[in-house]
């Protein structure tokens, strides 16, 4: 089991890099009980348009969560968890660097990769992840919504019977927002940033309004 788990991981660290290049920064955290979640830190060099704009502006940087896939996520009502079949995934965070002390999302997005083995979660589209405390120093977010995958990877195919790994973009939300999903649904939240140009990778940026 432990040689197939590390064949699982280098699989998807080799994805990971064939998609974002080389890492500049990893960084591991232990929870009791759970298997050790790396985060892997990849510079993304000025591919994003400005708000509002056609013009590239600066750069971006992009965290990633690798230890997540390395067991099926299980249903949480099933008595019988199955080592081998169910959903795999691990998450992506992408923000512009310089504006906040973002490394300092590290252990949160560490917290929610094992959340799955901590609390039994499956995390998929469209649910909220709540933090319990801001991602970084001064961040306004708490929670995150998770985005539908393949944007950034494309999913990664494992031997049968196993599932692929699924790589899901992680979206901060404000309280305000992570509340006003709960009431009106992700699609509607995700209809009202893209309504209001919302910046998503911005590290200080204000809720979006919920009037």
């Amino acid at each position: 089991m432990l040689g197939a788990m590390s064949d699982v991981l280098a699989r998807v660290e080799a994805g990971l890099r064939s998609a974002f290049g080389e890492p500049d920064a990893r960084a591991a955290v232990t929870f009791l009980g759970t298997d050790r979640i790396e985060v892997l830190r990849f510079p993304v060099s000025g591919t994003f348009p400005a708000p509002g704009t056609g013009d590239s502006e600066g750069d971006a940087v992009r965290y990633a969560t690798l230890g997540m896939s390395a067991h099926p996520m299980a249903d949480p009502t099933s008595p019988l968890a199955d080592p081998v079949r169910g959903p795999r995934a691990e998450l992506l965070l992408t923000v512009r660097p310089g504006r906040a002390d973002t490394d300092k999302v590290l252990r949160p997005l560490a917290v929610l990769a094992a959340s799955p083995q901590v609390e039994g979660l499956v995390v998929a589209p469209g649910a909220s992840l709540d933090t319990g405390e801001p991602l970084w120093p001064g961040a306004s977010f708490t929670a995150v919504l998770v985005g539908e995958p393949g944007g950034l990877v494309a999913d990664l195919a494992l031997d049968a019977p196993m599932d692929p790994v699924r790589f899901l973009p992680l979206l901060p939300m404000t309280p305000n927002e992570a509340a006003w999903k709960r009431v009106h649904g992700a699609a509607a939240l995700q209809e009202r940033w893209l309504r209001h140009g919302t910046d998503l990778r911005d590290p200080l940026r204000k809720g979006v309004p919920l009037d």
